[in-house]
């Protein structure tokens, strides 16, 4: 790498540790500072025009992105809502395309109806980053859980539809080989994503190095992603599954170093990369106007039609939104009692998680002002960019699509990250602080798991870690709840009583794990408690080694 490389990068991280900060002071989203940083950027006469390679954005930002996403994200919530975010994720990406693809094939004949199809297919999903904006207003949760969804696998169908359009451009299209190729890519995704995962958490769980098990952690995306990309399928649908298994397989194979581990790197990881995206979108805007200006392309004629793509997106997904959430919820809520109601022939278990997710869907209804925000969310980002930027160099009028793609993707960003906010006030959708979980869930989940760890301490039920009973006098010490050190009598050993909490730790981690395959709690308070069991072991093991 050289000094001048190295110098870019630096300044690359100090500018979006800067643009983060002052988002606090200023209460513009990040990401939207980051893209008018490069924006201004790329103005500058002595900044020469800069290209990034679209490679480095499909393959190397974004299945760690993507990985780091479905590991954090709420799965219960997303299993509830599936029939939603696979309609907007794969039945709204293909109308959109084709729709768009009629749009301007009627504008731009010249092009062909395959190669506007393509087009319709670089500007139809909207950006895994993107929903960074939403998160940040304090929504309701299911509206954010619903564009996340719908935002971490839309990508792999456009990708989909985009390649298949390109190949028609070249072979003619054929619809059982198109559809032939979709069902392959998703299918190869799913299974070489599942079983790199569940490899992935069995090999971490067999390494003892923190060292060598964070390396590994890093290297799971790209161990999905190469493989399905080679098989023909969706390379990103796979980092997505990795890390859906991932996340949940955690709290069985991980220990809790490991899993606090990950979420500070992954964290950061996600910061960089983030960051990375946007302030890279507004670096581009010279490169590109000048591509357009040298290939004699009229600027104005691209800001048009980019405008006319923007306003059909959002017409599509207003009007497929509006319908179709509302049906998909009621059918759910349907399913959810008829198989309530038909429990004699299930397990009272199946009962009780159909009984929640009942619960889920009355307490967290959408209703128009929750389809407002999805609608008005739908942001294109850095996907549309670098899939715009991978259409062939000798693609008729590719400077022009590519200018349409970016200024889809930029004005997107700009437009309706900046008016979110103000809209979701307006709607009255918007609170303060409820980006963490619910406090009198976490509350309640807290007194379930220590009424656990009472109740195996009173029946002399907790084991040590080598597997041998404790003895009567260490459940006859007077002690207070977890948490709180115990008061130990002269003679006894320390590191017997840290064992005892170690134990009553792991009694409340099994509850805390029945609690959440029952369904009645949601994933952010799931998370918050289990986080906190593991701060509280990992100092309780600190404690244990200096007693040693």
């Amino acid at each position: 790498m050289s000094t001048e490389m190295l110098m870019a990068v630096i300044a690359g991280v100090l500018i979006i540790v800067l643009a983060n900060t002052l988002s606090k002071w200023i209460g513009v989203a990040g990401p939207l500072i980051l893209v008018a940083i490069g924006l201004g950027i790329s103005l500058i006469p002595a900044v020469s025009a800069i290209a990034i390679s679209p490679q480095i954005i499909l393959v190397g930002v974004l299945p760690p992105l993507l990985y780091s996403a479905a590991v954090s994200a709420p799965a219960i919530e997303f299993r509830r809502d599936l029939a939603a975010i696979g309609g907007l994720s794969v039945l709204l990406v293909i109308i959109s395309s084709l729709v768009l693809g009629l749009v301007f094939f009627l504008v731009m004949p010249e092009i062909g109806f395959p190669l506007a199809v393509a087009l319709g297919a670089i500007l139809s999903p909207t950006d895994a980053v993107a929903t960074s904006v939403v998160r940040r207003l304090g929504v309701p949760r299911r509206v954010v859980t619903v564009l996340e969804g719908e935002s971490l696998l839309n990508d792999a169908t456009a990708l989909v539809v985009l390649r298949t359009a390109l190949v028609a451009v070249a072979a003619g299209f054929s619809f059982l080989t198109t559809l032939a190729s979709f069902v392959w890519s998703v299918l190869a995704a799913l299974l070489v994503g599942a079983v790199i995962g569940m490899i992935a958490l069995r090999l971490r769980a067999w390494v003892s190095s923190s060292t060598a098990n964070t390396a590994i952690g890093l290297t799971v995306p790209y161990l999905a992603y190469l493989p399905t990309e080679a098989l023909g399928g969706s390379g990103l649908v796979a980092a997505v599954v990795a890390g859906l298994v991932c996340g949940q397989g955690a709290l069985r194979w991980l220990t809790p170093e490991q899993r606090v581990s990950d979420k500070l790197n992954w964290q950061t990881i996600e910061f960089l990369l983030e960051g990375a995206i946007f302030l890279t979108m507004g670096l581009e805007l010279y490169g590109i106007v000048q591509s357009n200006v040298d290939a004699g392309e009229r600027l104005l004629r691209g800001l048009g039609l980019a405008t006319l793509a923007f306003v059909v997106l959002m017409v599509i997904r207003a009007v497929y939104v509006i319908p179709m959430l509302s049906l998909q919820s009621a059918h759910a809520k349907k399913v959810a009692r008829e198989q309530i109601d038909g429990g004699r022939n299930r397990s009272e278990r199946h009962v009780r998680k159909k009984r929640a997710d009942l619960d889920y869907f009355d307490a967290s209804p959408l209703t128009w002002r929750h389809n407002t925000i999805i609608i008005w969310a739908g942001m294109r980002g850095a996907v549309t960019l670098a899939a715009a930027q991978t259409l062939p160099e000798d693609t008729p009028q590719r400077d022009l699509l590519v200018f349409i793609a970016f200024v889809v993707a930029a004005g997107s960003l700009m437009l309706q990250g900046l008016t979110l906010p103000v809209l979701a006030r307006v709607l009255g959708l918007r609170r303060a602080g409820a980006d963490g979980p619910p406090r009198e869930e976490v509350r309640q989940i807290d007194r379930e798991l220590r009424k656990a760890a009472h109740e195996a301490s009173r029946h002399h039920a907790l084991v040590g870690k080598d597997a041998q009973p404790f003895s009567d006098e260490m459940y006859a010490l007077p002690r207070a709840w977890i948490f709180t050190p115990p008061d130990l009598p002269e003679g006894v050993d320390a590191a017997d009583a840290l064992d005892f909490e170690l134990a009553q730790i792991g009694v409340m981690r099994t509850r805390l794990h029945e609690l959440g395959r029952s369904g009645r709690h949601t994933t952010s308070a799931l998370r918050y408690v289990l986080a906190e069991l593991d701060a509280y072991e990992i100092s309780i093991e600190l404690r244990r080694e200096s007693e040693e």
